[in-house]
């Protein structure tokens, strides 16, 4: 691990960028340029004191996950990813498989959906971003992976109508069938196939059911405990960056309908109430 070559590289990539491109106010009058050491840090989901201490060339050495976020985080391209994952001594990921790393355009169209609840997941559920509408709506979860979630983690199924539970339920299992079988070599998804069918028997029976569907545009009704009832539309547009396997899902409601007016109160209140708990 260079450690003072990662502190100058981070340096360096965090004084180029405006708040506005990581869809950040820019707030009162700014001494120096660019982010904040702990604007960095809330976007790479870690501590100031961790990411200062990087800066400072006396951090511990960052794990794969946090290069992945602060990667993300600093917007970097994919060559400059690698020199990131270099410069802490490891290996950037394997072209083909579960990067992680979201290229700086579709980061940039996320920032962009003030208004509108997005995020960017791999197609195998892992959360890469999310705007902070996202969060507003299903709770922050960058980092995290909404099958995992769904089959494991109390609470989740809460945020929908108990009546789609099952559909939902076959919907993340038949599309992580079909992405372990496109991808037999990435080590991601076949890890957590393993995972899940050792822990959930949900999952186990739906597994041997061997439904295969990839994600689609669809509706979908979510039971927010702030605003209440959402009927939204789910768009999901495809990256075709180099086989990352990324998708832009938004969220939207017909203008006129109570859920668009409900979502224009989680816009103005929503973010308040859920962004201490988040």
């Amino acid at each position: 691990m260079n450690r003072t070559e990662l502190a100058d590289f981070l340096r360096r990539s965090r004084t180029r960028l405006d708040p506005s491109d990581v869809g950040l106010s820019a707030g009162p009058r700014r001494r120096t340029p660019g982010l904040r050491r702990e604007e960095v840090a809330q976007l790479a989901g870690m501590s100031t004191d961790y990411y200062t201490r990087l800066e400072q060339r006396r951090g511990s050495h960052p794990s794969r996950q946090m290069l992945a976020a602060l990667a993300r985080a600093l917007r970097l391209t994919d060559a400059e990813r690698d020199h990131l994952f270099h410069l802490a001594g490891q290996e950037p990921p394997r072209p083909g498989g579960s990067s992680g790393h979201v290229r700086p355009g579709l980061l940039l169209i996320l920032d962009r959906l003030h208004d509108l609840p997005a995020s960017v997941l791999s197609d195998w559920g892992e959360v890469l971003a999310q705007n902070a509408m996202s969060a507003a709506l299903t709770g922050g979860h960058t980092g995290t992976n909404v099958i995992r979630r769904w089959f494991m983690v109390p609470g989740t199924r809460d945020l929908f109508p108990p009546e789609n539970h099952e559909q939902l339920a076959r919907a993340h299992v038949a599309s992580l069938r079909a992405v372990t079988a496109a991808r037999p070599d990435d080590p991601g998804p076949a890890a957590l196939v393993a995972e899940l069918r050792a822990a959930s028997r949900e999952f186990e029976h739906l597994w041997k059911s061997h439904d295969v569907v990839v994600r689609r545009p669809s509706p979908k009704r979510f039971l927010h405990p702030v605003v209440g009832v959402l009927d939204l539309d789910c768009e999901v547009l495809l990256s075709d960056g180099h086989g990352h396997g990324q998708q832009l899902v938004v969220h939207s409601a017909q203008p006129g309908t109570q859920t668009y007016q409900r979502l224009e109160l989680l816009r103005v209140v929503g973010l308040q109430d859920l962004t201490p708990s988040s």
